[in-house]
């Protein structure tokens, strides 16, 4: 488990100065064709300044656009209780409670450390599951907590809308010209340049691409880890398998959708179809459930 923080120290270190790369290279092959290098510098001040932010206010942007709403102990003891106990059991700091409104059972986890956690649940969990369950749940999230896996998706969750407003950045360059200015083709007409056309057209295909991968590869083997720690933590991997399983059998996606944070649920808001599993979020729950049986036979 250790290991695992550490790793997702380093992994959020890396993520940030490749996304911060990722903007100069693409803005450079903007400023190249413009023939003007400004607008690499304003981008990459642009993106330093946004990577802040995201930093200290992902995880309430995420919880405004789940609709979540805070709690104390007499609105939900169950819950409430649940993450208590569990906080108090691993020596955590008590994050935050939250609740959305949605029959879909559901959960996530976020914040950029454990001091400053937050974990929600749907009213859909709350009603579908026994107590056993929902600690097990609850456990699942803290996990995410305790491992450092808020940071990271935090951050995954703020920097994946940013290849959106890049590639609608350059679609507007395409058909508008740019930023006008001294252009190496010499046309200071709109949408005359047909490099930048190109590059506007593949990157408004090939950005919800690698929003999609970025998200699953990194939540994938996070969910695994969670998962082993909630066993970790309760010694009842068989509470989690039985949640996880009404989870699966629970086919109506939520009401309240957003694939920017798609990752930070337990399981995938939106019910993905065949083809969209290849770029899910999450592994399937067939998968994990396999996993949590071994992990039960140690016990």
């Amino acid at each position: 488990m250790y290991r695992a923080i550490a790793a997702n120290k380093r992994n959020t270190v890396f993520f940030i100065v490749g996304f911060v790369i990722l903007v100069g290279a693409i803005t450079w092959v903007v400023g190249y064709y413009q023939g003007d290098y400004s607008i690499t510098v304003i981008a990459l001040v642009i993106a330093l300044v946004y990577v802040i932010i995201q930093y200290y206010g992902a995880s309430a942007e995420a919880v405004a656009m789940s609709g979540a709403i805070e709690i104390q102990k007499s609105d939900n003891p169950d819950l409430w209780n649940a993450v208590e106990n569990i906080a108090i059991s691993q020596g955590m700091p008590m994050p935050r409670v939250f609740v959305v409104n949605d029959p879909a059972p559901n959960a996530f986890a976020t914040g950029r450390d454990p001091q400053h956690g937050v974990v929600c649940a749907t009213t859909g969990l709350l009603q579908l599951m026994d107590k056993p369950e929902l600690e097990a749940v609850m456990a699942h999230e803290m996990g995410h907590v305790r491992n450092y896996d808020i940071r990271l998706s935090t951050i995954v969750f703020g920097l994946t809308v940013v290849i959106g407003i890049i590639a609608d950045i350059f679609l507007r360059m395409a058909f508008w010209g740019g930023l006008g200015g001294n252009r190496r083709d010499n046309n200071n007409g709109g949408g005359g340049n047909p490099i930048i056309l190109i590059l506007g057209l593949v990157a408004l295909i090939v950005a919800p691409l690698v929003a999609a991968l970025v998200q699953a590869a990194v939540s994938r083997q996070r969910e695994y880890l969670a998962d082993a720690t909630s066993a970790e933590i309760t010694r009842h991997p068989d509470a989690l398998e039985s949640a996880l399983q009404k989870l699966a059998d629970y086919q109506r996606p939520m009401i309240r959708q957003n694939t920017s944070m798609a990752h930070l649920w337990i399981n995938d808001p939106n019910k993905p179809g065949l083809m969209s599993k290849l770029f899910s979020t999450h592994p399937p729950i067939p998968e994990r459930i396999a996993r949590l049986k071994k992990i039960g036979s140690s016990f």
